[in-house]
């Protein structure tokens, strides 16, 4: 398990603390839709931390041409449809230039700098020089009034539990938990939030900056390498 990552409940494991069946349950939330409006149909589509293909499915759906990164074999075992590579995203290397590379998942927000770093170094060498990156960036406001429950449509209850702070960098511990009728899980993960100014700052530094954000909470957002 990755430091300051800790995941509980029925199933395997990943090292970021996510539980592959629970991850199995989680229903499509307009990702498929904000991609589509961002990219040409039909394009080669590079997706990093694709986990068991929640979106993965839907964007194969659409028509694009996906290749679906995780560095867990228990996730990669659920994706259907893409060609898939096991790996993490700081570490792979495939050679090959995409028109559209994809960050869900908050994970630009990762709470090791070095590793931010190298996921947008990963992006940069991936992405077609006229191709585009979809990021999903944490939003603004993310720590405040907790605890926060969601309920899903099958009506399931997702409750953000706590956000402590760790250190002074700015880093923060997340606890959130899912219950379901049948099963609970709970994860834990470190988090770094930035501000607008500083992640497009980030992005600069790392050879990328932003086309235009996609939603109006500026959590999606759509940039382009310098």
């Amino acid at each position: 398990m990755r430091a300051g990552h800790e995941g509980t409940g029925p199933g395997a494991i990943t090292p970021d603390g996510c539980a592959v069946e629970l991850y199995s349950r989680l229903p499509v939330e307009g990702e498929p839709e904000i991609v589509a409006g961002a990219a040409p149909v039909g394009a080669t589509l590079l997706e990093l931390g694709c986990g068991v293909g929640r979106v993965t499915h839907a964007l194969v759906e659409q028509g694009f041409k996906v290749t679906a990164v995780d560095e867990s074999a228990e996730m990669l075992e659920r994706v259907r449809g893409a060609r898939t590579v096991r790996s993490t995203i700081e570490d792979l290397d495939l050679g090959e230039k995409f028109d559209v590379v994809m960050l869900a998942s908050i994970l630009v927000n990762t709470g090791d700098p070095a590793e931010r770093r190298a996921m947008l170094a990963t992006i940069r060498s991936h992405v077609a020089d006229d191709g585009c990156v979809l990021i999903q960036r944490e939003r603004d406001g993310a720590h405040v009034d907790l605890p926060r429950k969601h309920v899903l449509p099958s009506g399931a209850v997702i409750t953000k539990l706590s956000s402590v702070p760790v250190g002074d960098d700015g880093r923060r511990s997340v606890k959130v938990e899912y219950e379901f009728p049948d099963a609970v899980w709970t994860q834990t993960y470190l988090i770094r939030p930035m501000g607008v100014e500083e992640f497009e700052a980030v992005l600069e530094a790392s050879g990328l900056k932003v086309d235009r954000y996609l939603t109006e909470d500026q959590s999606w957002v759509r940039v382009v390498p310098v």
